[in-house]
């Protein structure tokens, strides 16, 4: 899926165990290019990815406890049963276990332990909930959210506050306070005012009014209650920014002082919340959404103590009701997964546990991942490949005619400042400080947040660690940091079928290349481009280039704009810009490298596809797949990706040189007239 993050927040709901599978004791083998995914029925020039992906649906069906299901899934799912075999071992073994061993072993343990979860019900919450009973007034609520936050339970209740690097200096972390505080999985939901959008809010009570009657109130109250949230959040919602909005930096760059933080929210005491999650001392905030903060002080002075009650109760249900029984974890099952992603059944345990393991523990449980499937030779051939894509974008900046020499002088100084990072960190996390007990599940998932919290607040202040990754070794997944300028591809996304080394090089371009250029585009599309090559938030551009820039985007949002995902929803083409330019200038860079590397080589064709063939079906096919009509409209609007047929027949049809490899004429749906080009 080539994803880019900056923060990573997913994880998937809990539930019994439904499945049969049985753990991976080695990663299975898929080739890069498998042409029985190939429907060779279709027009290549008219539908590619009908061409290239047409029986993949057909012969991998969705599983019912996903809400797609594309080679990136797969592979997912092969890697989380391979890494279900290592903490199996790991929490049966006896004596021999490493230091991490113990940990990811006994915290597996303990997840997998579902009569103590089910046992507890929802008790572990009762010190919080009496907390919450206890509040005296609006004000004490300060020290209430400083207790959640510093635990890492719930850290975006009301807000979210922690460490970034400075916009202004990218060698310095700094405090940020964020907006938060909603329950629903984007601000959109709360604002648009069609039929489905309506019918999501009114679901969205019901399930708040249901949760709150499982922790014993009375139906009157509860549905009281949930409307009370409803009105609470949608305010905040409404003084949030969108998704499209946030694109830009700028919009996000707004310095304080500690001062004028309290100025800004002076509903809420600040040194009482700062003391409790004992953020080390500051003078410097970024707020990042100013308006949020300013109609989250109205909410706070119009809204009685008991209606602060309620938000507080739902909130920390709604945090931590994955961890607890199974009428909590179906519950939120059934709203999140079922009904806005279509997921028709529960995920089985084991995954819940590894997931939570690789998401708390992910570079303890990593190392054994990267020792027992990434070698010295596959990291080598990475980076090879990573560096001559990279030399290809230099050779493309220096022919480009549309950028001054000026603006291509600090584009190849940002270009060759870029540090990349294959496989896995050069430094390990230390988890020792991290009490692991085999016997208390809640615990060890509150623990693990907490060091986690404890981390990043220790960050304020301090210089910059450029070593940090932002995802563990295991994920399928790669992404770009516009303020560390650096592209970063682990260990899991470098896995066949994505990167095969038993294959011939057209394919693994034509994939991994491609999502090298991807996560290398990014440093230059509509939002990277505005970092310099250190990371900072400057412009370095000149009028006249960022124009010529902004014309050759606006093809790429006119284009995308075309393409309904489901019924009469079109993309979002401004939130998926990024995205698109990325998938277009990538895969340009990694055919261009892919025939410098191949130069002089006499190349065959093989079953039936010439080499620029196979490139370009390599290419398209690490997004067979399929998804399910609500996670259709939910990644619509959550989603800056575009949809996975059109980040391939977008991209082609943008490509002469796939015309040429598969003789479309101008005209043809996969050769458009007008192709666009940035990078």
């Amino acid at each position: 899926m080539r994803f880019c993050f900056l923060f990573l927040l997913a994880l998937a709901a809990a539930g019994p165990v439904l499945s049969q599978d049985t753990p991976l004791t080695s990663l299975p083998y898929t080739p890069s290019l498998d042409t029985k995914f190939m429907d060779r029925s279709a027009d290549p020039c008219t539908n590619f990815y009908q061409y290239a992906c047409g029986n993949w649906n057909k012969l991998n069906p969705i599983p019912p406890d996903q809400d797609r299901w594309d080679v990136y899934s797969k592979l997912a799912n092969d890697n989380q049963r391979f890494l279900w075999g290592i903490l199996e071992q790991a929490a049966s073994a006896a004596g021999t276990r490493t230091p991490n061993e113990q940990k990811i072993g006994g915290y597996f343990h303990s997840c997998m332990n579902e009569q103590a979860v089910e046992d507890a019900g929802y008790k572990p919450l009762d010190p919080m909930l009496s907390e919450i009973a206890n509040l005296k007034s609006v004000d004490a609520i300060a020290a209430y959210i400083g207790g959640q936050h510093r635990q890492g339970i719930d850290r975006g209740v009301l807000f979210g506050f922690g460490s970034d690097p400075d916009f202004d200096n990218s060698s310095q972390e700094i405090a940020f306070a964020a907006a938060g505080g909603l329950g629903l999985p984007d601000r959109d939901y709360y604002t648009k005012t069609d039929a489905k959008s309506q019918e999501i809010r009114d679901r969205y009570v019901q399930h708040i009014a249901r949760m709150l009657q499982m922790i014993g109130e009375s139906e009157p109250d509860a549905k009281a209650d949930a409307q009370t949230v409803m009105a609470i959040e949608t305010d905040l919602a409404k003084a949030s920014l969108t998704r499209v909005e946030k694109r830009n930096p700028y919009n996000l760059k707004h310095s304080y002082t500690r001062a004028e933080l309290r100025g800004l929210l002076p509903g809420f005491d600040w040194d009482t919340y700062l003391a409790r999650i004992q953020a080390p001392e500051f003078n410097k905030v970024n707020v990042t959404e100013p308006k949020f903060f300013s109609t989250l002080n109205s909410e706070l002075s119009s809204h009685k103590l008991a209606d602060w009650r309620a938000y507080l109760r739902w909130h920390l249900l709604n945090s931590e009701a994955r961890y607890l029984s199974s009428a909590f974890v179906r519950e939120n099952f059934e709203f999140f997964d079922h009904y806005l992603r279509g997921v028709q059944q529960m995920p089985p345990r084991w995954k819940t546990c590894t997931r939570l393991v690789d998401r708390q523990l992910g570079e303890a449980l990593g190392q054994v991942f990267v020792a027992r499937t990434f070698s010295p030779q596959t990291k080598q051939a990475a980076v090879k490949m990573t560096q001559e894509i990279e030399d290809e974008m230099g050779r493309d900046i220096k022919d480009l005619t549309w950028m001054s020499e000026q603006t291509k002088q600090q584009a190849l100084l940002k270009l060759h400042a870029i540090v990349n990072k294959i496989g896995y960190p050069d430094r390990w996390r230390d988890y020792s400080s991290v009490k692991i007990d085999p016997a208390d599940f809640l615990g060890n998932v509150t623990r693990a947040s907490e060091f986690e919290e404890k981390r990043q607040l220790a960050k304020i202040g301090k210089p910059v660690d450029r070593t940090e990754w932002f995802m563990t070794p295991p994920t399928v997944n790669a992404y770009y940091n516009p303020q560390m300028n650096d592209i970063n591809f682990p260990a899991g996304v470098l896995q066949p079928p994505l990167y095969d080394p038993k294959m011939d090089a057209a394919p693994n371009y034509g994939d991994t290349g491609a999502t090298i250029g991807h996560e290398l585009t990014h440093g230059f599309d509509d939002e990277g481009r505005q970092f310099d090559a250190q990371g900072n938030l400057k412009d370095w551009w000149t009028p006249a280039d960022a124009k010529a820039f902004e014309e050759r985007v606006s093809c790429v949002r006119n284009q995308y704009a075309q393409y309904v995902v489901i019924d009469d929803i079109h993309i979002n083409s401004s939130l998926t810009l990024g995205e698109d330019v990325a998938d277009i200038g990538g895969t340009l860079l990694a055919y261009m490298a892919w025939k410098h590397a191949t130069a002089g080589q006499d190349l065959k064709p093989v079953d039936g596809l010439t080499p620029d063939q196979r490139f370009f079906v390599g290419m398209a096919q690490w997004a067979c797949g399929d998804q399910r009509p609500e996670s259709k409209r939910m990644h619509a609007i959550t989603d800056p990706h575009s949809p996975d047929e059109f980040r391939i027949n977008g991209v082609v049809a943008d490509l002469p040189q796939f015309g040429e490899a598969f003789g479309c004429k101008v005209g043809q749906p996969m050769m458009r007239a007008n192709a666009c080009r940035v990078w």
